[in-house]
């Protein structure tokens, strides 16, 4: 995957993340539970930009970045 399809990806999640936040009369279950699936993967994605975007600045193979586990992810604002 490449920064542009990555890039791709988290303008889908964004929306699709906004369409749930801007639902009025509150959130099902369901959909509280995608919300914070969504929150996860835009983590993952946004990290995984920085790892390709830092390999290539260091002249390193960007494409051998790769997603991380969403534990570690999010265990980076701790």
């Amino acid at each position: 995957m490449d920064n542009d399809e990555i890039l791709e990806n988290i303008g889908a999640l964004v929306e699709e993340e906004r369409a749930l936040r801007q639902r009025s009369g509150g959130l099902l279950d369901e959909e509280r539970s995608r919300l914070a699936e969504l929150e996860v993967r835009l983590d993952q994605y946004w990290d995984l930009l920085r790892q390709r975007r830092a390999k290539a600045e260091y002249g390193e193979d960007p494409d051998t970045a790769a997603v991380r586990p969403a534990v570690e992810v999010e265990g980076y604002r701790s």
